[in-house]
């Protein structure tokens, strides 16, 4: 996701987009963050903002004020790592009963550079002790780059988790083929015990004595923003390229148990080029539903950051699938014809504060309306709003 030619990146801001639409434009809802990745907010609590430091602290934002919550709901910088552009405290994910039970769900690298996927309980939702902290998973990672770090729950009550092939480049040792290891996969757990996890019975790998059972579906690279759509629960996620393409992936809700993406014998709809690498599609294989290539025209980018399709007050914008480009900071959406990308749409001109630009893309975030919300790894947070 975010370090792949940084400097080309803010370079390339100077280049003038193409026109959006003018109906929509941000607001800033607040700004001051470091390194901001993620936001969102729990079911049945309206009119605050979890914003997620990628260095580990999560603040609460009131979006009428823009005013941060005295006090960070959580900080963790002390266990989490920041060697590397990509490691830190990368996903958040709260469980359905927040509101009741307090509990929820972190995703980072820690400073042994391990993967950490940890429990937490808040029992005021405004702080976190600490000491609540349970692992429930963890695995190394050999490199500093393509954590993943996605988290968030599906429709069917199951913690889905994103995780990346584990870095270096063109996936030195194909993780993301071999079942018996948990990168480059989505992972599907079972937390409804509130200790520890089960393995869903029905996961797709749960009888294969070679495979980790964890694993839903393989041959991902580094999906960097996954989501549900909360109107049909439909599974979207773009996942990060190689050298040549980015790409959007799509999964009908109720589908997608042992898919296999294509990663690494595949870089968007093609042969990996790098030689040796690169071959035909796994059997079986999801083809995108949407690619594009690297570079810094107005349909390019350089490092794909997933979004959400939009079910907000905008008419203009609802059932799109809204995505950005971290490097090349380009907002766009489309929406789906017979299983394919159609109306490609880009947003960028419009969706521009009235001082400055929103320089680079880490994420997307929804409320509990469908409001969608651009995080600006510069340290700032707008909310896409009728013009």
């Amino acid at each position: 996701m975010i370090s792949r030619h940084l400097t080309f990146a803010l370079a390339i801001l100077t280049i003038s987009p193409l026109s959006g639409a003018a109906a929509i434009a941000v607001r800033r809802v607040a700004a001051g963050f470091e390194r901001p990745v993620w936001a969102g907010m729990p079911r049945n609590i309206d009119g605050k903002l979890w914003v997620m430091e990628q260095a580990g602290r999560v603040w609460i934002v009131d979006l009428a004020s823009g005013q941060r919550s005295p006090e960070p709901f959580l900080d963790i910088r002390g266990e989490v790592s920041r060697k590397g552009n990509e490691e830190g405290l990368l996903g958040l994910a709260f469980e359905p009963d927040f509101q009741l039970s307090g509990r929820y769900y972190v995703n980072f690298t820690d400073t042994e550079h391990f993967t950490r996927i940890v429990r937490f309980s808040s029992d005021n939702h405004a702080t976190t002790e600490v000491a609540t902290a349970e692992v429930v998973l963890r695995f190394k990672q050999p490199y500093e780059n393509h954590n993943g770090g996605w988290l968030g729950f599906g429709p069917d009550g199951m913690l889905y988790i994103g995780n990346g092939d584990g870095g270096s480049g063109n996936d030195p040792q194909n993780h993301a083929q071999t079942l018996d290891t948990l990168l480059g996969k989505i992972l599907r757990l079972d937390v409804s015990p509130h200790r520890g996890y089960q393995v869903p019975a029905n996961n797709p790998f749960v009888n294969n004595k070679a495979a980790k059972p964890e694993i839903w579906a393989s041959g991902v690279r580094n999906p960097w923003r996954c989501s549900f759509d909360r109107q049909t629960g439909d599974f979207w996620f773009g996942d990060v390229g190689q050298n040549a393409w980015e790409e959007i992936n799509f999964m009908p809700k109720g589908k997608g148990a042992g898919a296999n993406y294509g990663w690494r014998l595949r870089e968007g709809a093609v042969a990996t080029p790098q030689e040796g690498v690169g071959g035909a599609a796994p059997a079986g294989a999801i083809e995108p539903v949407y690619v594009y290539p690297h570079g810094s025209g107005p349909k390019e980018g350089l490092s794909v950051t997933g979004g959400y399709v939009y079910r907000g007050p905008i008419a203009e914008l609802q059932g799109r699938y809204v995505f950005a480009d971290y490097q090349n900071p380009r907002i766009w959406s489309l929406v789906l014809k017979d299983g394919k990308a159609a109306d490609f749409k880009d947003h960028t001109d419009a969706l521009q504060p009235a001082a400055g630009r929103i320089a680079l893309i880490s994420s997307f975030a929804e409320d509990n309306q469908g409001n969608l919300f651009i995080l600006d790894h510069s340290g700032a947070v707008y909310q896409i709003v009728a013009k």
